[in-house]
């Protein structure tokens, strides 16, 4: 079974998609979590303390900033905007697909983790998320 979960965007960060792919699974099996875009990815992180994903987004920042800053002037496509290449940079780094087991109906998530979509984009988006469900017979 597939499912197409639509994620709206208001840029750049976590957006938690926990529940949405929850609701997708029953009984025993894997879930496969895919993001249909280049420039934003997916992570299984904590889902308890909000200074998580700000640490992570600004060391993501520090490691790739913009295409305008110095450091990056080696970049080439830049004509959507200095965040499009860095983007596409951070999702080349993070992960676009995740696997998930889950039994009893519920994600086999350690207790503090979360799914998230994250967005790279500096403006807002929707970003299509596919969910595969494999029930074990």
């Amino acid at each position: 079974m597939q499912t197409r979960l639509d994620i709206p965007t208001q840029g750049p960060g976590l957006y938690d998609i926990t529940g949405a792919v929850a609701q997708q699974v029953a009984g025993e099996g894997l879930c496969t979590v895919f993001v249909r875009h280049t420039s934003c990815s997916l992570l299984v992180q904590e889902n308890a303390d909000p200074d998580v994903p700000r640490d992570l987004l600004a060391w993501l920042d520090r490691l790739v900033p913009p295409a305008d800053h110095p450091a990056m002037a080696y970049l080439r496509h830049t004509a959507e905007g200095p965040d499009d290449m860095p983007a596409h940079i951070k999702a080349a780094l993070l992960p676009v697909s995740l696997q998930i087991p889950f039994s009893g109906g519920r994600l086999g998530l350690g207790t503090w983790q979360g799914i998230f979509l994250v967005e790279h984009r500096t403006r807002p988006h929707m970003r299509q998320v596919i969910v595969h469900i494999r029930r074990d017979t």
